[in-house]
């Protein structure tokens, strides 16, 4: 195997995301005791559990916008804090994101908006913006027209699709969603998943998703991390963890709505087959 090949498998193998032995502290609160976890090259890596366990509060220290008290974060191998730095640009067009409930500035238009990335990170030039954007909001499968309205005037699905698009207009290696479907009926998170798992393959992105959306979990997730109590209490795909023992981990996937996922998608699971 020649050098170059080496390295691409090396590169292949290589986490994308290291968490090791992360605290985290606000003041005398202990968010994350101890944490550490890892994200394989082209999966979706699902980060779950209660309200207030930290799962958002984790995506932020991984893409840099909050530093943990001890412990380390590295981000395709490099040291995440170093987001904070002037030679932090680089690493941070390898990423996007998709904030909770979409994030969108009232004030721009679904185009202009997309558009954010684009005007702050490069020097492209407004015709190349404009067929860009373009392309990224057919992508996320919104009519064209809709690209001239303002955040008040769409949907709760348009909108979500509108920051999907946002997050990967500078072509990502990494796609960060926090609660992607939040807030959303069930039909239109269904078809938001597997928007999110068409663009994946398509794309070749490794997707983290921060969720307490057990359905979607079950949809499109190889493997989940379950916090609680300041802890990891479990890592793996979602059958291997509806079998854990931990009295945490069993209480959030074999409840009442837990169960429910888990039926649906076995249910889903003997359709596809069919």
């Amino acid at each position: 195997m020649v050098d170059s090949e080496l390295q691409a498998a090396t590169r292949a193998a290589s986490p994308v995301i290291e968490v090791t032995h992360v605290t985290t502290r606000f003041g005398s609160a202990v968010v994350h005791d101890d944490v550490s976890l890892s994200v394989r090259r082209g999966e979706v890596f699902g980060i779950a559990g209660g309200n207030g366990c930290g799962k958002s509060t984790l995506l932020r220290e991984i893409v840099g916008l909050l530093a943990p008290s001890a412990g380390t974060i590295r981000l395709f191998g490099v040291d995440s804090r170093r987001l904070e730095e002037s030679d932090g640009t680089p690493l941070h067009r390898r990423f996007g994101v998709m904030f909770q409930h979409g994030a969108l500035f009232s004030s721009l238009t679904l185009a202009e908006n997309v558009a954010v990335p684009l005007r702050e990170h490069t020097a492209v030039g407004p015709g190349l913006i404009r067929d860009l954007v373009a392309v990224k909001i057919a992508m996320v499968g919104l009519p064209p027209e809709s690209a001239v309205k303002y955040p008040g005037e769409l949907s709760g699905g348009m909108r979500r699709r509108a920051a999907l698009a946002r997050a990967i207009v500078m072509d990502p290696e990494l796609l960060f969603l926090d609660e992607p479907t939040a807030g959303l009926d069930p039909v239109v998170a269904a078809t938001f998943d597997e928007l999110v798992l068409h663009l994946k393959n398509v794309l070749g992105l490794t997707v983290v998703m921060v969720t307490h959306d057990l359905d979607s979990l079950w949809r499109v997730a190889d493997r989940v991390a379950v916090l609680g109590n300041g802890k990891v209490l479990g890592v793996g795909t979602m059958p291997e963890l509806s079998r854990s023992e931990d009295p945490v981990v069993r209480a959030y996937f074999l409840g009442p709505r837990g169960r429910a996922a888990k039926e649906q998608a076995a249910w889903n699971a003997r359709e596809r087959g069919a």
